[in-house]
């Protein structure tokens, strides 16, 4: 079978992580059981949150686009992209190629309407840009579900562990995720999402996704990517 395409590098510890949760959450016994991918881990590409805020005038939608029409004509089966802030430039990703892209937002969206079949608001734990760019809003929003982000302190202790953290390849502060989360659920929060790959690798370092209410975009992405793939999940 033709491999996965994974638009990776962004950022490159997120990537790394992804690559390692599908191989451990793959049901197989060899190696011949695993699923073949082709990575383009272009940790180069403009900061995503830099451009939706406007910090910044280098545009990551053209250089995605690009790695996706290259993973193409690899011959790549489908896409996914283990960064969520990225998809905001879903649509030019889309633009650039034929083969399917599977976007963690969508999966993720799905996972936890399945996990509360009556959710009316979930929370979300997200780099400024993710939130920004509102991309979790719309998806969960034609489901006629709302969104609750962090207020401005909060979102700075997301931050710090985000980018003063998991990027700089320090230890990330599991505690001040599951302080954040907490004011979520009492702001009415039946789900908080981890909404960032960064907090993705720090859920799976200190045993978060364990933990309710935490639902991990990341896991949620391996695991549609390993059915899709055609194997079984772990």
């Amino acid at each position: 079978m033709p491999p996965v395409g994974v638009i990776g590098g962004v950022g490159p510890l997120a990537t790394a992580y992804f690559l390692q949760r599908v191989v451990q959450l793959t049901d197989a016994e060899r190696d011949q059981e695993h699923v073949d991918l082709v990575v383009l881990n272009h940790a180069t590409i403009p900061d995503r949150t830099d451009f939706v805020l406007g910090r910044s005038m280098d545009d990551p939608g053209p250089v995605l686009a690009r790695d996706a029409a290259r993973l193409e004509a690899f011959g790549v089966r489908f896409l996914v992209m283990p960064c969520n802030t990225a998809h905001y430039f879903t649509q030019q990703v889309l633009d650039a190629v034929t083969v399917p892209f599977v976007s963690i937002v969508d999966v993720t969206v799905a996972a936890a309407r399945a996990r509360v079949p009556d959710l009316t608001r979930v929370g979300l734990l997200a780099t400024a840009g993710t939130v920004a760019s509102r991309v979790y809003d719309h998806a969960f929003a034609a489901h006629g579900i709302d969104v609750v982000a962090p207020d401005e302190a909060d979102q700075e202790r997301v931050n710090a562990v985000i980018y003063e953290q998991v990027k700089a390849g320090r230890p990330a502060d599991p505690d001040a995720l599951r302080q954040v989360a907490a004011r979520l659920v009492d702001r009415g929060a039946g789900v908080v999402v981890l909404g960032c790959t960064e907090l993705s690798v720090a859920a799976v370092d200190h045993g978060l996704l364990d933990e309710p209410p935490f639902l991990d975009s990341m896991d949620e992405l391996v695991r549609a990517t390993i059915t899709r793939a055609g194997h079984r999940v772990r």
